[in-house]
């Protein structure tokens, strides 16, 4: 099995949608770092995963946007994660640290055993 990660730092802003008083449903930023892991039994014609440019193409879809005018869903870091981890057909996981601390991490039920 080949392995490959990407890390890449966006910046974003969004406002959640929640049943309860939180400061996060009003407007506000952040600036995340995000890792995509990917894998994949043989390599292809390339000799890649993939392509790191397809990866940073994919995250990059999300710099310096308002994320609620672009993603269908509630914009909280696990969906975030998951929307991203579905971009990439390699990808089995993805870590979504939205801010110091505060870390959201998805990966698929069928990631590879062993995986990092």
């Amino acid at each position: 099995m080949f392995y490959v990660t990407k890390t890449i730092e966006i910046s974003y802003a969004h406002n959640l949608t929640l049943p309860y008083p939180s400061k996060c449903c009003g407007l506000h930023g952040h600036n995340a770092v995000v890792t995509l892991y990917c894998a994949a039994p043989a390599l292809d014609e390339n000799g890649m995963v993939v392509d790191f440019m397809h990866i940073k193409e994919a995250v990059m879809q999300l710099d310096h946007k308002y994320l609620n005018d672009l993603l269908p869903f509630n914009t909280t870091a696990e969906n975030i994660a998951r929307w991203l981890c579905e971009q990439i057909p390699t990808c089995y996981k993805v870590s979504f640290r939205e801010s110091e601390g505060n870390v959201a991490v998805y990966a698929k039920d069928d990631a590879p055993l062993g995986a990092p």
